[in-house]
């Protein structure tokens, strides 16, 4: 019986001993930390000749060329990523940025670049021209946007905030792993006493980033409390400077003008129009318009007319427009062909500066209304290179704008928020001439959202909405909508000889009238005392920089004094 069993009890012992040493295999391969190491090639997904891009802790589609050891940026990737001040001109080959101050320009594949008219010299090419498009040496877009940068390995790390963020120590020496997991790829090394950003906690791992810009995982366990760390600039410090945009304004609310001059005879209309506008400390003559795409432009200017003006305390500010030249004549002026053109461009500003410098206005005011879609970046840079000149030369730079909406965000706020000493919105045409579309010139819906949307790019203080003083008397007959103006000074006497109430419109903050006659309907939404009255209260609730008036000659002395009170506010 002995004999039997002891075969048993030795196969019993030897299956238990196998299967022990399975499971200890099992428990070993679960439990174990991986040892794997990923190629940061891979990680990186690295190529010949470019590296991948982190903004911040970001990583991104776009990646960066690595010419002769320098870094370099597409430039569509700049102007989306880190500044859009850069203007390349496809025609000159030149590629601008313009400060406070005055220009960068640089030309591509060339040594070098100009700095306010000086040449200045770096160590690569400031910017190179590929298939895909033109590249900015990334030590050259250091010194103009404000940003720091990191190129370790096959990556490049591009820093634009400051902002403090969560970090830990590591308590003791351990691995940051591609995944959070033991088994995950290993990245690098993480040593005891190296600061880790903490970018994501989880249960067990928590998601990090070492000064090198390695994105990876580490456990918990390893890492000591969190602690808050405000970063420093490194490799980028000294290169950019942040420019100062100063601004030629006034002490007090401006309370603005515009002086419709349709010739050299209108001038002497100066003192009639001065006369019956109590409160007013800026008056805008059209005196001029753009007359070709070249940069030169039509002159109904009198230099005693600003001699005059000043003798009533009056600042001038001279309006040039890019439609009445066009109307007049009937000869076509490309804005595009224009603003595109980096020499037409300095044309019209070195003659704009002369003829003001000359004229002794005190400021220019731009009233460009024919400006397309695909002239937004033109625009822009016209504006920026403009301003800069009339820094110069202590004018004031004024510039008008529709309402802002979806279909003219080509008009660049964003820009004159920035550049320019006053931003006037044209708070009026909500329902225009001709348009067949019966409605309010300006209801106080349509201003409030106007002022709205134009402080998120322009504050306050730059800020002047320009009241209507007309209304649109509109008729309908039938399906046919005909209309006419009605200016603020005849208003009065209209009213009388229709012998119709006005009514209060709530919703407009306007009156209202309404009637019939011979077949045809009437309606009329007033510009008054009241609706003007609502409008300035919005502004000054706003704290406006002032307000403008279209036009001198269409308003009542009862309104100036209007706004003669708002000024005072």
């Amino acid at each position: 019986m002995r004999r039997r069993i002891f075969p048993v009890l030795i196969a019993l012992l030897l299956i238990i001993l196998i299967a022990g040493g399975a499971i200890s295999v099992w428990l070993k391969d679960k439990y174990s930390y991986g040892t794997e190491v990923m190629d940061l090639k891979t990680y990186f997904e690295a190529e010949d000749g470019k590296v991948l891009i982190y903004l911040q802790n970001e990583r991104l589609p776009e990646k960066a060329l690595l010419v002769d050891g320098t870094c370099y940026l597409n430039l569509n990737f700049v102007k989306s990523y880190l500044t859009d001040g850069f203007y390349y001109d496809r025609t000159e080959k030149k590629l601008i940025y313009t400060d406070a101050l005055g220009s960068f320009v640089a030309v591509p594949d060339e040594d070098g670049y100009l700095k306010y008219g000086e040449k200045k010299t770096l160590e690569c090419k400031p910017c190179i021209l590929k298939e895909d498009g033109l590249y900015l040496a990334l030590s050259y877009a250091g010194m103009i946007a404000d940003l720091d940068y990191r190129i370790n390995d096959y990556r490049l790390q591009i820093i634009t905030s400051w902002e403090p963020y969560e970090a830990a120590l590591v308590t003791k020496d351990t691995k940051i792993r591609y995944r959070g997991g033991i088994k995950s790829e290993i990245l690098c090394d993480a040593h005891s006493g190296e600061s880790l950003e903490v970018l994501e906690n989880l249960e067990t791992w928590s998601r990090v980033r070492n000064e090198d810009g390695i994105i990876g995982y580490v456990e918990n366990k390893c890492l000591g409390a969190s602690i808050m760390v405000t970063p420093e600039k490194k490799i980028a410090k000294d290169a950019y400077v942040k420019p100062e945009y100063t601004s030629d304004r006034l002490y007090e609310k401006v309370c603005l003008g515009w002086h419709a001059i349709g010739g050299v005879g209108g001038n002497s209309t100066l003192e009639d129009m001065v006369g019956s506008s109590v409160g007013m400390n800026v008056i805008s003559p059209t005196w001029f318009s753009l007359s070709d795409s070249e940069g030169n432009f039509r002159d109904f200017s009198e230099a005693s007319y600003v001699q005059r003006a000043h003798k009533y305390g009056l600042e001038v500010w001279p309006a040039w427009d890019d439609f009445n030249y066009e109307a007049e004549t009937g000869e076509n002026v490309d804005d595009s062909a224009l603003f595109s053109s980096t020499a037409h461009r300095e044309r019209l500003i070195q003659k704009m500066i002369a003829t003001s410098v000359a004229l002794g206005v005190d400021g220019i005011n731009l009233d460009f209304e024919k400006i397309g879609g695909d002239c937004r970046e033109h625009y822009g840079q016209f504006l920026r290179e403009l301003s800069v000149e009339c820094r110069k030369n202590a004018l004031t730079l004024s510039v008008d704008n529709y309402m802002p909406n979806e279909g003219n965000q080509q008009y660049r706020l964003d820009v004159q928020g920035q550049v320019v000493d006053y931003v006037i919105l044209m708070g009026y045409d909500e329902h225009w001439h001709g348009s067949k579309n019966p409605g309010s010139v300006a209801s106080i819906g349509f201003i409030t959202d106007g002022i709205d949307k134009t402080l998120k790019n322009v504050p306050a203080e730059k800020l002047i909405n320009a009241v209507p003083f007309y209304t649109i008397l509109w008729k309908i007959e039938g399906s046919e909508v005909t209309d006419e103006y009605l200016t603020l000074v005849n208003e009065p006497d209209f009213i009388r000889r229709m012998g119709v109430e006005p009514v209060w419109d709530e919703e407009t903050c306007q009156n209202y009238m309404e009637w019939s006659s011979n077949g045809k309907t009437y309606k009329v939404w007033l510009e008054d005392l009241d609706s003007i009255s609502v409008k300035l209260n919005v502004m000054s609730a706003k704290e406006l920089a002032g307000v403008a008036a279209w036009r001198l000659g269409y308003g009542s002395q009862a309104i100036w004094d209007l706004l003669s009170a708002f000024k005072q506010m």
